[in-house]
């Protein structure tokens, strides 16, 4: 998330305060007046903090039951999934038991039926699938916008120089190696669940988005996105 390798470089250059500068000449001191001796720079002792930031926003309770209300928003749709791919797999038994005698015209315009409705259902599990990302990214960017003033405070107020999201995210932070204790993810999710006053969801079903036909002869998605039209 941009805003987060923002936030993280905001931090550094509001804490990382460069020491022994040196200070601008008084105008009213004398011309020949001797320079200042040189300082040598002090060394900041290097504190780095790391987090996850999206999956932080995710794991508080406020984020938790913005997803347990986006997934009981797409319940319907849902539901109509399955309902097609129930379709889909009574019309394929239907067509692969259908008596030898049947005329081939007949057969295929079944089978022009079913590839009609296993399009269908890709396209629609499609769509469903890119409407849950935008709404989910939204309402964890809520979560997450909040979240971030709190973040600064208690880097700070904990004496960490550095902040590096290890979201995982392309482009983000790459994380080799880190001493145990630095992460301070699930602090910020206590500290955040302490401030908002939100309390923890109460445990919901698995995702809405799985629909699961139950026939080996008909798409098997794990998610809308990723449906296949059954082989010929």
């Amino acid at each position: 998330m941009n805003r987060t390798l923002a936030l993280a470089s905001a931090l550094a250059v509001g804490l990382l305060t460069p020491f022994g500068m040196a200070q601008t000449p008084d105008a009213q001191a004398p011309a020949a007046a001797a320079p200042p001796a040189a300082v040598a720079p002090v060394a900041v002792p290097a504190k780095i903090a790391i987090i996850e930031f999206e999956q932080a926003a995710a794991a508080t309770n406020e984020g938790q039951r913005s997803l347990q209300d986006l997934q009981k928003r797409y319940e319907p749709k849902k539901a109509q999934l399955e309902a097609l791919a129930s379709e889909i797999d009574t019309l394929t038994k239907q067509l692969q038991a259908a008596p030898a005698s049947m005329a081939d015209s007949e057969k295929a315009s079944r089978q022009r039926t079913i590839e009609t409705k296993q399009k269908q259902y890709q396209l629609d599990g499609e769509d469903a699938q890119t409407s849950y990302g935008a709404d989910l990214q939204e309402s964890i960017g809520k979560v997450a916008q909040k979240m971030g003033p709190l973040v600064i405070k208690y880097v700070q107020q904990n004496g960490f120089t550095m902040l590096l999201d290890n979201t995982g995210q392309q482009g983000g932070v790459n994380l080799l190696w880190t001493q145990a204790g630095t992460d301070i993810s699930q602090a910020v999710v206590d500290a955040y669940n302490a401030s908002s006053g939100v309390a923890a969801p109460v445990p919901s079903a698995p995702s809405a988005m799985r629909p699961r036909p139950s026939s080996t002869t008909t798409p098997k998605p794990t998610a809308p996105a990723t449906a296949k039209p059954a082989a010929k």
